[in-house]
């Protein structure tokens, strides 16, 4: 038997090869947002607090702290908060979270122990001499902490509202309450985020 070639006229087009399908694409890469720095949480709470518009939306209460969440960076919890004349907080922790706070309106006063307490296992305290801590915010200051950091924040003024943004990283999973009485810190109660979102 012979075979023959033909051959196509010049003219003709090439046999169309189906082109090869791409590669499937690598599924993207879930990266989880970075967690924001200290540094981070008071840059932000100080362009926040700077943010005329926002804190004047706040509604204020004569007879308590008011408060709206904010969507912070890298997914942190943040608050825009009112103050009354002559409210606070009284004694607290912020448990694993670091944060950072900024007066926006009037000024805040915080009285803080310089240190460290321990996470669990004890329900009263006695606090060694020389670990207090005083300061002032008013308009336009901040301050940032780190975690088990206990604090009071207070507007002592007899008259004038305080507003504040703060935020903390990772979100609160808890807020340790305390009562101090002279050097003696007691453990009255723990708040989870149910108690006060």
């Amino acid at each position: 038997m012979s075979q023959h070639a033909t051959s196509l006229p010049p003219t003709a087009p090439a046999p169309a090869v189906p082109p090869t399908p791409p590669a499937p694409a690598a599924p993207a890469a879930l990266t989880a947002p970075t967690a924001p720095t200290a540094t981070e949480l008071l840059d932000f709470v100080r362009r926040t607090a700077a943010d005329r518009e926002l804190i004047a939306s706040l509604p204020l209460d004569p007879e308590g702290r008011t408060w709206v969440r904010l969507d912070g960076p890298g997914g942190s919890e943040a608050w825009l908060i009112g103050w009354p004349p002559g409210t606070g907080t009284g004694w607290h922790d912020h448990a694993e979270s670091q944060g950072a706070f900024a007066t926006a309106r009037g000024t805040l006063t915080e009285n803080a122990l310089a240190v460290r307490l321990p996470a669990s296992g004890w329900k009263t305290l006695e606090l060694a001499d020389g670990i207090d801590r005083s300061r002032r915010l008013g308009e336009g200051t901040g301050r940032a902490f780190g975690r088990h950091h206990v604090h009071e924040v207070f507007n002592d003024s007899p008259d004038t509202h305080a507003v504040s943004v703060h935020a903390y990283y990772p979100p609160l999973p808890l807020i340790r309450r305390f009562s101090r009485t002279g050097a003696v810190l007691r453990l009255e109660q723990v708040e989870r985020p149910e108690d006060w979102q």
